[in-house]
């Protein structure tokens, strides 16, 4: 039975080209996992912080690079695309930012952040954010943009508000973390 309508990205929106580099224009850059960048993840996912609002930890350097492993064949399979975030001046290791749950035939993904404890509360997340929304929706045409948060996690909620994702409501006890259940935000920005 045929669709009635066409996909609103084709299969090979990402794999047919190499994983690009953004600039956000004010010093940061986004840019394609290395394996190099194990160790300050690592690191990174040491702080408590990151323990609070994720449900991952990061017991060595070696898991760590299985994961950018796994980062850089997602994009090959179009199903991730994950970007760590450095300063451009000096190379080191801000964050992360993401698309995660990339469907391209029905144009959406979901936007994913963290920030290393250094670089928080410097509007980094926000910035990031921001970039990597102006090049799915406007460059590659994606067409819906979701973010979720845990519904406490009051810095979250202030980057999706900053980079114009709307909330649309809270998805009651949607994500278990270490502490129990979450309530989460959900938040879009939308093409046009």
């Amino acid at each position: 039975m045929p669709y009635l309508t066409t996909p609103v990205l084709p299969a090979g929106t990402f794999c047919r080209r190499p994983q690009p580099t953004l600039t956000t224009g004010d010093g940061l850059l986004l840019r394609p996992w290395r394996e190099e960048d194990a160790p300050a993840v690592h690191a990174a996912f040491q702080d408590p912080v990151m323990h609070q609002w994720h449900i991952r930890a990061a017991d060595s350097v070696d898991e760590v690079c299985g994961w950018i492993a796994d980062w850089r064949r997602a994009w090959e399979e179009e199903r991730n695309a994950q970007w760590a975030v450095t300063d451009e001046a000096g190379g080191r290791l801000l964050g992360r930012v993401a698309l995660r749950d990339v469907l391209l035939g029905d144009g959406t993904a979901e936007v994913a952040y963290w920030t290393a404890a250094e670089a928080r509360g410097k509007g980094v997340a926000g910035r990031a954010t921001e970039t990597l929304a102006h090049w799915a929706l406007d460059e590659v045409g994606f067409h819906r943009l979701e973010l979720s948060h845990a519904a406490a996690n009051e810095a979250s909620c202030r980057v999706a508000a900053r980079t114009g994702f709307a909330l649309e409501g809270v998805k009651r006890s949607a994500l278990l973390h270490p502490d129990g259940w979450h309530d989460m935000h959900l938040h879009a920005r939308v093409r046009g």
